[in-house]
């Protein structure tokens, strides 16, 4: 397998994740008022239903399912399924605020070099997987270079460019 070097595709961060879902409606309003996002304006020229939202840096697209009634919705809360994840503030807040809201949740614990991170992981409603943790608590170390350890929220753009360029010369502007 070829090694990777610097950012081949010149990326900057995390636009958008897109989800087809059974009811825009629903779906919009678990990710306004259980997770925060906010509306926003979607193009006119899309010629189907959705909605498009914001927060945290990153959309949420919704996508209204051309057949809702097949689409299959996963009821067991499994952490190794495809999800989103959301750092916290507080995993007790977090965790009161489900029990308030009546959502079932799964609790896990991952544990590297002494330092313990929490999770949460519960379903939008079409069964998507959301995980909400403290995820910055653990160093983001990368397996090649001398690199300096950072946690997610903390890694800084201009850092990571200026450590491209001197790996693989200038990056161009876009």
């Amino acid at each position: 397998m070829k090694e990777s070097v610097g950012n081949p595709l010149h990326l900057t961060s995390l636009n958008h994740i897109s989800h087809v879902c059974r009811s825009v409606e629903e779906s919009m309003d678990f990710y306004q008022n259980i997770l925060g996002f906010v509306p926003v304006r979607r193009p006119g020229s899309f010629r189907f239903d959705g909605a498009w939202l914001f927060g945290y840096g990153i959309g949420i697209h919704l996508l209204q399912s051309e057949n809702p009634e097949k689409m299959v919705k996963k009821t067991e809360i499994n952490p190794k399924d495809n999800h989103i994840s959301f750092q916290c503030e507080s995993m007790g807040a977090v965790e009161k605020k489900l029990k308030e809201m009546g959502i079932d949740y799964v609790r896990a614990m991952v544990e590297e070099g002494g330092i313990h991170v929490d999770q949460m992981f519960f379903h939008d409603p079409d069964g998507f997987m959301i995980e909400i943790c403290n995820c910055d608590s653990l160093p983001v170390v990368p397996l090649v270079g001398d690199q300096m350890a950072r946690s997610c929220s903390r890694v800084n753009l201009k850092m990571m460019q200026q450590q491209q360029q001197i790996q693989v010369g200038p990056v161009p502007q876009l």
